[in-house]
């Protein structure tokens, strides 16, 4: 019996739209822009934000030193959130209602603080909810110390939630992390990008 909900956040809550993201570095003058963002993990000094290994001020330096301009922390998030393609309000009720049911509704998503930044602030949902409104709990790469599909992360939310695996349904749209969590045990539903998962979920929490 499924008790807990894990949810990804770019692919599964909200629709990603990478293009936008690499459109939007290179405004900056990133020029390798698309060699440098990834759909599902980030290297260089985009993993190590993620990964919490730098702060969101270490990362506006860095990226200021590779386009050769002093950057704002606002071009920043601006650029990081070219990745927000869309928020169906579908995903959001059905979350919502997921918890109005008994169920315990958890993020866990590869993330930095400029991307929370807006998803944890009024203005995410468009009707003055942050994401916060529609979880129980919320797990980021860069506060855990490691990144999706790293053992490490999911360990640490199977000890902060006192999961039992089996009893754990995790939705993502990245299959390296689909199998990392079925190597724990962990019951999965691979969703694509942009699908609308919010009826077919119910043939996994039977």
């Amino acid at each position: 019996m499924i008790r807990t909900i894990l949810f990804d956040m770019g692919g599964v809550v909200i629709t990603l739209d990478q293009q936008q993201a690499i459109k939007r570095f290179k405004a900056l003058g990133l020029k390798d822009a698309e060699q440098r963002l990834d759909a599902y993990t980030q290297q260089g000094i985009f993993g190590d934000l993620e990964a919490g290994k730098i702060s969101d001020e270490d990362f506006r330096r860095e990226l200021s030193l590779l386009v050769g301009r002093e950057l704002t922390w606002d071009e920043c998030l601006y650029a990081w959130k070219g990745y927000c393609g869309d928020v169906p309000k579908r995903n959001l009720r059905k979350m919502q209602e997921l918890r109005q049911r008994g169920f315990r509704v958890v993020l866990l998503s590869n993330t930095n603080p400029y991307m929370m930044s807006w998803v944890m602030s009024d203005s995410f949902d468009g009707e003055g909810h942050s994401l916060a409104y529609y979880l129980d709990e919320a797990y980021m790469s860069y506060k855990c110390g490691a990144m999706k599909p790293d053992s490490v992360f999911f360990n640490a939310v199977i000890e902060g939630e006192h999961l039992i695996p089996e009893e754990t349904l995790f939705l993502d749209d990245g299959p390296r992390n689909i199998e990392a969590a079925k190597a724990l045990g962990i019951k999965t539903f691979l969703v694509g990008n942009g699908e609308d998962w919010t009826e077919e979920i119910e043939n996994h929490l039977k």
